[in-house]
């Protein structure tokens, strides 16, 4: 009898703070969207993450900039779990949340090459294993690292060149999925907006229009 899990669609995640959402994020949640079709990618904004300083922009207005952003991406979609729930926003937390509402379902956390190299420090990330896939995507200037144990074991143990291992089993492998680089730093672009007008446009182009409105509307990033 064949697994039930190769009959679902894998579900990946893409956590950030998207403060703001830029097409950075959204060009790569789209192309491993479209690479691993049918899976369904979920852009899962953090509420309070614990390796960075806390969103400038309240939850609110991140969730709002996402829903605008979705226009031009229909196929992604957005799970608010990390915000609802509270508290620091940890990964393994945010998939047992997720493996109680999906048992049987492939689940991937999408991870940049310069976040995979940093995962020992995340919190229970052996646990990570044994909830979800991690799918690795290329950071632009930064060279995959896995050479320091115990990522280096994990690596050789886990590591797929197949995406069919993603929906074969619920969990346990890692993944390279190749992207199109788009070197955008929302940091960069707050600081710009912060210059006012001259700022605004000079980020015009680097996120979704109706993205850029509602920051304006709303004055966000404002000194």
């Amino acid at each position: 009898m064949a697994d039930p899990t190769s009959r679902r669609p894998l579900l990946a995640l893409l956590g950030g703070t998207f403060d703001p959402v830029h097409y950075g994020h959204l060009h790569l949640a789209d192309d491993v969207q479209r690479a691993l079709h049918p899976a369904e990618v979920r852009l899962t904004p953090g509420g309070d993450p614990p390796h960075r300083d806390a969103p400038r922009a309240s939850a609110t207005h991140r969730l709002a900039m996402l829903e605008l952003a979705r226009t031009e991406f229909p196929a992604l979609t957005i799970d608010r779990r990390e915000i609802d729930r509270g508290g620091k926003s940890y990964t393994v937390r945010t998939l047992e949340s997720l493996r109680s509402d999906e048992p049987s379902r492939p689940l991937a956390w999408i991870v940049g090459a310069d976040a995979l190299a940093g995962i020992p420090t995340w919190h229970r990330w052996r646990d990570l294993f044994e909830l979800a896939h991690i799918i690795v995507v290329a950071r632009p200037g930064f060279e995959l690292d896995v050479s320091d144990p115990p990522l280096a074991d994990e690596w050789r143990e886990r590591l797929t060149n197949s995406p069919a291992d993603l929906t074969a089993a619920r969990a346990g492998s890692i993944y390279v999925q190749a992207v199109t680089p788009y070197p955008i730093s929302a940091s960069a672009i707050r600081a710009e907006l912060a210059r006012g007008p001259a700022g605004e446009a000079a980020v015009r182009g680097l996120l979704p229009e109706s993205v850029l409105a509602y920051i304006g509307r709303n004055r966000l990033y404002q000194p």
